[in-house]
């Protein structure tokens, strides 16, 4: 090696040597001076792990929901189809089978599609029967999505057409908690409503979307599925629809011909697709359908988490800056001995990065139970966030954030020069607080403040939201009602068995003790929402529409005979169902308070008669002959937490076609209703006796009160509230805390002007006054910067987040309340040790 070279590199050894003494030295110098203010130092790291625990935790479910791949291969390919008709207020209409044909025909930027259609099953042959949620799929799905097996096989083509032998996949949460991972479950024979079918794989961990389901079927294992209701019907719209991009094209082009594909199949079949519907088709990467209910709720959280950030370092900045004040005598003397700038600021960065490590390995060691926790609170919007775990991920955002914050504490204070003390006293060391550093603690505690604010109206937003839901009175007996799940069972019987079956199940459940009525219905409120979308187009005798306006729609619900008494619904007219509506009889409906004042507006509905004109029907069996209305019961709106204007129409159980009761379980599924005088949850047991002896195979599950399954619909809202409101209130006390040493530390720096006011002849109520006045002033600041960066997040907000609504007066005052109060709260210790200040010991102060 030439000399030249050997000595450069010396020279560079040397420099790294003397360098790493030199911050080596400068950390054990300022562990020594934080360890003479142990309090300061525990204030700093708790504060600091606060906010880098919190943000670090709150990363991580970002990421493991928002960013993480999914295992699906070539995800960057894989694309979700969604029709709508926002006209009729469907966000997501799903396609019929020949809508899917049309398109697989005309699109070739995309190579593969597949189909996904969710329905339920009575499932027999895995333990105790069971009602599950399925998903049935054509020999492509799996494919398409780019799955693998974890047992067995995945379904394929030759699972394919109605000659095939039904075959299942069980999803692997079922497979991992129903059956306790049981890898003899291959090669099983179970029993799905009226067909059999043998388990042939066990699906890998993967998001279950479109639906979270237990068993993924092929097509033969429903009739539904190879009858030509589903084969043939334009307007059976029941499948999710998704596909594979060619090779070589992207979403833009994809989108542009699926667009026109479907253009000139809505022209092709006008009669399907109705004009005020506003029938359009949309596209996009899966992982975009699969996280946009989750994003706008993360990403509100993780901007809450980055204002507690600021709001700590704020807070944290305040206390180093204080401290740096009562040192600047000793920072002083440094500097005239000849320490420089730069040597200073060492010190400062040292004591700085000894605080935020500290504070990082503290909140990182809070942030894995945090993260547990904030997962399912974050799998109530995606499910993505169900196996979240915790990686390397959060350990590089703890230390992002501790060099952050440690940076921003050391260059926070002003320092001293050789040739300046800057108003400090060598000689005495009293603390004298300069123009600039006052400026810079208020700054400090009004952003704290702005922060606060920002968070406390958004938590208030959410508490008068959530009472507001929690106040909304419901038509229904909510406390009384038990409702459970008990699914059409046709395996081995005749419709008329059928209704038979359940007409004897509630005689005998009606004489239990304690019980004042059963009854049986399709639809449990709030749990079974939207069956039939936005509902089902009518007429009525003798009602005209308007211009062009297409028929109204209305819920279709089928209930037994004294349903409407069993669940808590006042019938206003005529009379209920009895037992003579049944097959053969006159069909008959009741309808709701809001279709007979708009249909029938100042007119007696009662004996006149109502048609459903919607084309699905045809499918379903349902006739569109008249039904005489035979009562008016007052609306129940079982589909919105907070009831709306319901357009619903009864019909009696007895009526229902064979095609609903053969084949359509996944569309009507049973469900009964017990009203009580006692304890609901106590008649579970013989409830479920009663059945079981009348049927073996016959699932009874979920049971609930109507209020706590209207209780479990509230619990994103519930959960969404008590998140944000620990963010405001941590937020709140932090800034308090700050808004209280400010002040505290302005007194102790203004002693002598406080005892020189005195002995002038100023009152202590006014030395009072004027303290909590700096206070006020700090909010009243704090609550404007606050309010003018909230209003600009809310902009930006709304334009990426559309579901974003504006705060009402309400919570924003209340949130100026609250800080004000807070402001003069915090200011009143401060004020009267100001109040109290002993004349002589003020003027003797240098």
């Amino acid at each position: 090696m030439a000399p030249d070279m050997q000595s450069t590199e010396s020279v560079s050894t040397a420099t790294f040597s003397e360098t790493a003494g030199t911050f080596l030295r400068d950390f054990k110098f300022a562990a020594r001076s934080l360890a003479r203010t142990p309090g300061l130092a525990v204030t700093v790291a708790l504060t600091l792990a606060l906010g880098i625990g919190a943000n670090a935790a709150i990363f991580t479910l970002v990421r493991g929901v928002l960013l993480r791949p999914l295992v699906n291969r070539d995800e960057n390919r894989l694309i979700y189809i969604r029709q709508t008709a926002r006209g009729i207020g469907d966000e997501n209409s799903n396609f019929s089978v020949p809508e899917i044909r049309d398109l697989r025909e005309s699109v070739k930027t995309v190579s593969e599609f597949g189909d996904f259609s969710t329905i339920g099953f009575s499932m027999f042959g895995l333990g105790e029967p069971r009602e599950v949620r399925a998903g049935v799929v054509g020999g492509s799905y799996f494919e398409v999505m780019g799955l693998h097996p974890a047992l067995g096989r995945l379904l394929d083509a030759h699972d394919d057409g109605p000659n095939a032998a039904g075959a299942v996949v069980l999803t692997y949460r079922f497979w991992t908690t129903a059956l306790k991972s049981d890898p003899n479950v291959i090669g099983k024979h179970i029993r799905l409503d009226t067909r059999t079918a043998t388990v042939v794989g066990v699906l890998e961990p993967s998001v279950p979307y479109p639906a979270d389901t237990e068993i993924i079927a092929n097509v033969v294992c429903s009739p539904h599925h190879l009858s030509a209701t589903m084969v043939e019907g334009r307007v059976h719209r029941m499948t999710e629809l998704f596909g594979r991009l060619a090779p070589g094209a992207t979403i833009e082009q994809a989108r542009a011909e699926l667009t026109t594909a479907y253009s000139a199949m809505v022209a092709s079949h006008s009669e399907a697709y109705p004009h005020n519907a506003n029938f359009a088709i949309e596209t996009r990467f899966l992982r975009e359908q699969i996280t946009s209910r989750a994003r706008p709720i993360l990403l509100i959280l993780l901007a809450a988490s980055a204002l507690v950030f600021i709001i700590a370092c704020s807070n944290v900045a305040n206390l180093i800056l204080a401290r740096t004040v009562r040192r600047e005598g000793e920072l002083a003397i440094r500097a005239a001995l000849g320490a420089s700038t730069g040597a200073l600021r060492r010190t400062l960065l040292a004591e700085s990065l000894l605080l935020c490590v500290t504070g990082a390995a503290i909140g990182l060691a809070t942030a894995k139970p945090l993260v547990a926790i904030l997962a399912r609170y974050a799998s109530r919007f995606s499910v993505r966030a169900i196996d979240l775990t915790v990686d390397s991920s959060m350990l590089w955002v703890g230390a992002l954030l501790a060099v952050i914050a440690a940076v921003l504490l050391a260059f926070v204070p002003r320092l001293p020069s050789a040739g300046s003390s800057h108003g400090i006293n060598v000689a005495s060391g009293s603390v004298r607080i300069t123009g600039s550093t006052s400026r810079r603690l208020r700054v400090f505690a009004v952003t704290q403040i702005a922060a606060s604010f920002v968070l406390l109206a958004g938590a208030s937003m959410l508490v008068k939201t959530l009472l507001a839901l929690q106040a909304t009175q419901t038509p229904f007996d909510m406390r009384r009602v038990l409702a459970m799940n008990m699914p059409v069972m046709s395996y081995g019987k005749t419709p008329n068995e059928i209704i038979n079956f359940y007409r004897e199940t509630i005689r005998r459940i009606s004489q239990l003790p304690g019980v004042d009525g059963v009854a049986q219905g399709t639809s449990i409120p709030w749990r079974d929402a939207r069956i039939f979308g936005p509902g089902l187009g009518f007429t009525a005798e003798g009602h005209v529409k308007a211009g062009h306006d297409e028929d109204p729609r209305a819920q279709f619900r089928a209930v037994s005979p004294g349903f409407f008494s069993a669940v808590g619904v006042p019938l206003l007219e005529g009379r209920d169902f009895n037992e003579e509506d049944r097959r053969g009889g006159e069909p008959v409906v009741i309808i709701s308070q809001s279709v007979a004042q708009r249909i029938f507006p100042g007119q007696d509905p009662l004996n006149r008669h109502i048609m459903w004109t919607d084309p699905v029907i045809k499918f379903i069996g349902v006739s569109p002959g008249p039904r005489r209305i035979v009562g008016v019961v007052a609306d129940a709106d079982d589909e919105h937490v907070v009831p709306e204007a319901s357009l619903t129409v009864y019909h009696p159980f007895g009526q229902l076609p064979d095609t609903i009761v053969d084949d359509g379980v996944g569309l009507f599924g049973g469900r009964l209703f017990v009203h009580t005088r006692t304890d609901p949850y106590a008649l579970v047991t013989p409830i479920t006796h009663i059945v079981r002896e009348m049927s073996v195979d016959q699932p009874l599950e979920h049971a609930a009160t109507l209020e706590d399954i209207r209780a479990e619909v509230l619990t994103p809202d519930r959960l969404n509230t008590l998140v944000f409101g620990v963010f405001a209130a941590v937020a709140l006390a932090i800034a308090v805390v700050g808004v209280a040493g400010v002040l505290a530390f302005s007194v102790s720096g203004r002693t002598r002007e406080f005892g020189i006011r005195l002995a002038l002849g100023s009152q202590p109520y006014h030395l009072l006054r004027s303290v909590i006045a700096e206070g006020a002033v700090m909010a009243t600041l704090g609550v404007v910067a606050g309010a003018v960066l909230g209003f600009v997040l809310a902009r930006l907000a709304g334009t990426y987040l559309l579901d974003i609504s504006k705060p009402s007066a309400l919570p924003v005052v209340a949130s100026i309340v609250v800080l004000l109060l807070a402001a003069v709260v915090a200011s009143a210790l401060p004020a009267a040790r100001a109040a109290r200040v002993d004349v002589m010991e003020a003027l003797r102060t240098e």
